[in-house]
């Protein structure tokens, strides 16, 4: 039995959200972005030079875990990404994002705990997920900046 998964944005609801108060609870302040290049997480591509787009502070899985009525505990974390400043169209394929470069593949279990990750270059994401999701245990994933540890996404089963 093959495993499908996929990549998904932002939510449309939290989007709303984040575009007036972000998960810090500072307001969110647009600019234009003049050089182009942030990844965005409400479209899953590039921003391209002259968009208006907002850095703010997001906490992916206290929402996830909030709609399940689970709690994080420690692992609740909240980090920077950009979003376009007024409402998208979301992704335009279902094509992996962000996958030129290092990346960590960040495993949850369904209430909300860490159960590893793992480095992955350019290439072996398929390798990843599927091994992630081999797991019954793992109710999700994030792909994470290794600089940064910024989420770039969530991936979940189909």
């Amino acid at each position: 039995m093959t495993t499908t998964y996929s990549a998904l944005p932002i939510t449309p609801r939290a989007l709303k959200n984040l575009r007036t108060t972000d998960d810090a609870g500072r307001p969110t302040t647009p600019f234009t972005d003049t050089e182009g290049g942030a990844p965005l997480r409400c479209c899953l591509r590039r921003a391209e030079p002259g968009e208006r787009l907002a850095l703010v502070s997001y906490a992916p899985l206290r929402r996830w875990a909030a709609e399940r009525g689970v709690n994080p505990g420690a692992y609740d974390e909240q980090g920077p990404v950009f979003i376009h400043a007024e409402e998208c169209a979301g992704p335009e394929t279902d094509v992996l994002p962000f996958t030129n470069s290092h990346r960590t593949v960040r495993r949850y279990s369904a209430d909300g705990r860490i159960l590893g990750g793992r480095l992955v270059g350019d290439g072996a994401f398929e390798e990843a997920f599927t091994e992630a999701f081999d797991d019954p245990a793992v109710a999700l994933v994030h792909v994470r900046a290794v600089e940064y540890g910024c989420f770039f996404y969530e991936v979940r089963r189909d």
